[in-house]
């Protein structure tokens, strides 16, 4: 039985990608790890916690002891990599976290990793010659973009923030154990999720749950930011057929091809409220309010997805609309409980 580690997974993208390993390969062993800071929550793994094939670990991945007694115990042949810190609000004002856990973090997990899957550079131990060290990553290391334009596997780097810097950073540690040591390694860089179990300090959740409350709806500035949104488990079937099928070494975007500005967001939920929790003589657009921008916001992303769709055949399942009718739903049913 192949032995998965899958770090970060009490997080949103996390939990949602070790359901969807569970679900779909009961064969494989999927063992997680998540520190469980505010970000994480055991409850998004409550639908695969009796799963036989599913492990918890309470953890850091900074503890490179503790790391390493994973990899021994549970022979791990494969990561995949999603814990991070990554709300850019709290890059701004504490970014010693997002260095430690991003940079030092993904550094001391494909350090294990080498050391435990291979003798020395270009030669891998008996067992682990198709070990895989899968790492996902954001569009956000491109930093932004104006009104045209899309960004490709070969588009320079070049973050804006404190968090997009750490992905960076982590992302080219991880080219470098390819190329220096000649381990398997595959990245992803992804456009904004958005879905069932995201964090309540995110733009979409942030939205539903203050328009429920009856409280003021804060966007930045004029709300004409763009990003381009995947729904989340579009992205987890991205990250499955990247790490199954993709190429050592290569580098695949996966995006949504949405790309909408924050005050369609806003409004388009609104819009959804107004008929699923409709209030008395009024719209939730009312509550929508207009706060100080944050600091060095990007413009635009966009991703061009066309290598990931024409080299593996993924393509996205959700368009916006329908993507963002299952979260407003699910969010409904977590806010109104």
């Amino acid at each position: 039985m192949k032995s998965i580690l899958v770090t970060g997974a009490a997080g949103f993208i996390g939990a949602n990608m070790a359901e969807h390993l569970i679900t779909t390969y009961p064969n494989y062993k999927i063992v997680v790890i998540d520190a469980l800071t505010y970000a994480g929550d055991l409850e998004n793994l409550k639908s695969v916690k009796n799963a036989k094939n599913f492990t918890f670990v309470h953890g850091n991945i900074c503890d490179r002891s503790l790391i390493q007694r994973i990899f021994q115990h549970y022979y791990i042949q494969d990561v995949i990599h999603l814990a991070a810190e990554s709300h850019v609000d709290n890059s701004i004002s504490n970014p010693d976290v997002f260095i430690e856990t991003n940079v030092k973090g993904t550094f001391t997990l494909i350090d294990v990793a080498y050391k435990y899957w291979m003798e020395k550079p270009f030669v891998f131990k008996a067992g682990f010659e198709n070990s895989r060290f899968l790492h996902v990553s954001t569009d956000e290391v491109y930093g932004t973009l104006g009104e045209t334009g899309l960004f490709t596997e070969e588009t320079p780097y070049a973050p804006n923030s404190p968090y997009s810097a750490s992905k960076a950073s982590s992302d080219l540690i991880v080219r470098s154990y390819h190329h220096t040591y000649g381990m398997n390694t595959v990245i992803t860089n992804c456009s904004n999720n958005y879905g069932p179990k995201q964090h309540d300090e995110k733009l979409i959740p942030t939205v539903i749950r203050k328009a429920l409350s009856g409280e003021n709806i804060p966007i930045y500035g004029d709300g004409k930011n763009i990003r381009d949104w995947l729904y989340v488990l579009d992205h987890c079937k991205g990250i499955d057929i990247a790490f199954h099928k993709g190429i050592a070494g290569e580098v695949y975007n996966i995006g949504g091809k949405n790309e909408r500005n924050n005050n369609y967001i806003a409004n388009k939920i609104c819009e959804l409220l107004d008929k699923l929790a409709p209030l008395e003589n009024k719209s939730y657009k009312d509550l929508i309010t207009y706060v100080e921008d944050r600091a060095g916001h990007d413009f635009r992303y966009a991703i061009d997805a066309t290598k990931i769709e024409q080299k593996l055949g993924w393509k996205a399942d959700e368009n916006f609309e329908t993507g963002i009718l299952k979260t407003v739903q699910w969010y409904l049913d977590k806010y109104k409980k």
